[in-house]
C-alpha cells in the first residue's frame, strides 16, 4: 500500500499534458525577376473581430544598410503595421528573425507556450503578409477553429509573392 501511494503521484507526473501544436509552412516562391530581394514578411493569428491574438513571426533584413534595411521597411508590411507591428519594439524575442530565402519555411508552435500561450477557443484566421523591395505585397489568410478536435491540414495559395501557405492543427 504505501509503494502504491508513493508511486501514484510519479505516474501522474509522467502522463502527457494534453497540448495542441499548431504548425505553419509558408511557400517563399522562386521569382524570375532582374533585381530579387528577398521579402518581409510577418505572421500572426487574427480573432475574428480582426484584432491580434498572437505574433508568430516577423522576418525583416537584420542588419541596417546604405539601402535602408532593416526596421525601417516594416510599415511596407501594412495590414501587420496597422494591426500591432507598430506598438512592437524590435527585435522580439521568438517572434522576429532573418528574411528567408526561397523555398519552405516552416514554423512550428505548442499551445501554452509562447507566442500561443494560452489561446482561447474560438474562430481564427492565420494572416501571412509579404513585402518585397522592388517588388509586391501580397497577404494570404487561412481561417481556423482553434482548438482542433481533430488533425486538420488547411491552406491557401499566394499569387506573386507568396506560395503555398499551410497550416496543420493537431489536437
Amino acid at each position: 500500500m504505501r509503494r502504491l501511494l508513493f508511486t501514484m503521484p510519479a505516474l501522474l507526473l509522467a502522463a502527457p499534458v494534453a497540448a495542441a501544436d499548431l504548425d505553419v509552412t509558408v511557400q517563399i516562391p522562386r521569382l524570375d525577376v532582374a533585381e530579387y530581394h528577398r521579402p518581409y514578411l510577418a505572421a500572426w493569428i487574427e480573432r475574428e473581430d480582426h484584432s491580434v491574438a498572437a505574433q508568430l513571426a516577423v522576418w525583416y533584413a537584420q542588419k541596417e544598410s546604405k539601402e535602408g534595411a532593416g526596421t525601417k521597411w516594416l510599415p511596407e508590411l501594412r495590414q501587420w503595421w496597422r494591426r500591432g507591428g507598430r506598438e512592437l519594439q524590435m527585435p522580439v524575442d521568438g517572434v522576429s528573425g532573418a528574411t528567408r530565402p526561397v523555398g519552405e519555411q516552416k514554423l512550428a508552435f505548442e499551445q501554452g507556450k509562447a507566442p500561443l500561450g494560452q489561446l482561447a477557443p474560438g474562430k481564427y484566421t492565420l494572416v501571412v503578409e509579404a513585402a518585397r523591395e522592388v517588388g509586391g505585397r501580397e497577404v494570404v489568410r487561412v481561417p481556423f477553429q482553434w482548438p482542433a478536435a481533430a488533425p486538420q491540414h488547411l491552406g491557401a495559395k499566394g499569387g506573386s509573392e507568396l506560395g503555398e501557405v499551410k497550416l496543420d492543427l493537431a489536437p
